[in-house]
């Protein structure tokens, strides 16, 4: 049975379509193909307000978000479960947050992940591509559900107010890599995502 998002959840999320869709020409593709069921859903970073439109395509479905664990604290804490969000403790390796996530996703839930970690372009003295993470790739195969990649454009141009196009993309194909160990399987997913992330991105 698919979670059911909470009435907060739906509030937000009805009140804000008409802003993303109209008031930033907001355009949305693959929804029709995205997976039944739980799963991990892996976007490019451009902003900080990258979820916002993922979200609000998809607005029937209860998207979860690892959201640093300073926000817990009263009293937006419970907000913060309310619209989705479960702590990750930033800058180590919580293992804690990453067990939830896996145990979300073998519940139903889909889990939204940004592999890149930090966003592109953060600041005017930043000039690299963030090295991108395996974390989803590894929640995604521990769980066993589909890894899904979603790129999305015009986010960082919100002043100018879009447009933003945001594609679903079909899950990335990860049955092969069953043999190999945990850390490469990871890895090999990883750069697959990647690739196929870069792709939605840049479509025209």
């Amino acid at each position: 049975m698919t979670p059911s998002p909470t009435l907060l959840y739906r509030l937000v999320a009805g009140a804000s379509w008409p802003v993303v869709r109209f008031l930033f020409r907001t355009h949305w593709e693959g929804v029709e193909d995205l997976p039944a069921g739980g799963y991990v859903l892996a976007a490019n970073h451009a902003s900080n307000f990258d979820a916002w439109p993922i979200a609000v395509g998809m607005r029937s479905r209860f998207l979860r978000f690892m959201t640093k664990a300073e926000l817990f604290r009263p009293p937006l804490g419970p907000v913060c479960r309310a619209l989705g969000g479960f702590p990750v403790h930033r800058g180590q390796r919580d293992r804690a947050a990453l067990a939830t996530a896996i145990d979300l996703c073998e519940a139903g839930h889909v889990v939204v992940m940004f592999p890149e970690g930090t966003r592109r372009d953060k600041g005017l003295l930043k000039r690299r591509v963030p090295e991108p993470h395996t974390g989803a790739a590894r929640i995604a195969l521990r769980a066993g559900v589909p890894l899904v990649p979603v790129g999305l454009s015009g986010t960082d141009r919100l002043s100018r107010f879009g447009p933003i196009r945001v594609r679903y993309g079909r899950p990335i194909e990860v049955g092969d890599l069953a043999e190999l160990g945990r850390k490469q399987a990871a890895q090999a997913a990883t750069e697959r995502l990647m690739q196929e992330i870069e792709a939605l991105r840049t479509s025209t």
